[in-house]
């Protein structure tokens, strides 16, 4: 009997420890795991390169050259390196290229800088607006969106089936290409044509 007991005994004392067991190396894994998601997310962070401002995102992209000579003509390239933020709608080269022989080259003469700035500065508006927040004012609002820009007059956002269309105070229209390129102090949207201020 005693040896029954003694039996016994020692399973409990197996199972007890055997659980025991158990438990520190879950509570192990579990600590591991968590320092593993903590350094992962660590790693991730110091991988991520720092979100670049509008300005340098358009000097890094060829497809507008042509809008970051007129801004550096305008002297706007602080504006938009500053904290914003902003949505810039942004002609593309194309854009600048449907423009009359000698219109740029006019605007970027130094006597036309206030003329210029005030063209680009059209373009801008504060806040920052994605595509999905354009498509839901342009919905909210009977099919168009009334935008003021920076420059003090008013763009108009309509829906074309899934495009939108950009139409300046000369009725003018210009469609967006590309959209949603973010950056730290805001968004471009790309647009196929210059939108011009009532002059």
């Amino acid at each position: 009997m005693k040896k029954i007991f003694l039996s016994m005994a020692v399973l409990a004392t197996l199972a007890f420890t055997s659980c025991k067991d158990n438990e520190n190396k879950e509570a192990d894994e579990a600590m591991t795991e968590e320092q593993m998601a903590m350094e992962a997310e660590a790693t991730t962070e110091e991988e991520m390169p720092e979100q670049q401002t509008i300005a340098t995102i358009a000097m890094g992209n060829e497809n507008f050259t042509t809008l970051v000579t007129a801004i550096q003509a305008a002297e706007l390239g602080e504006t938009l390196n500053g904290a914003g933020p902003f949505t810039v709608f942004a002609p593309t080269n194309a854009a600048f290229d449907k423009l009359p022989a000698g219109t740029l080259e006019g605007l970027t003469k130094p006597e036309n800088k206030e003329k210029l700035a005030g063209l680009l500065k059209y373009h801008v508006v504060s806040g920052e607006y994605m595509a999905a927040d354009v498509v839901k004012a342009i919905n909210d609002n009977n099919g168009s969106f009334v935008i003021k820009t920076v420059q003090g007059g008013e763009l108009t956002a309509t829906l074309d089936g899934e495009n939108v269309i950009i139409t300046d105070a000369n009725g003018s229209k210009s469609k967006v290409v590309m959209a949603d390129v973010d950056a730290s102090n805001g968004v471009i949207h790309a647009i196929d044509a210059v939108v011009m201020p009532k002059m």
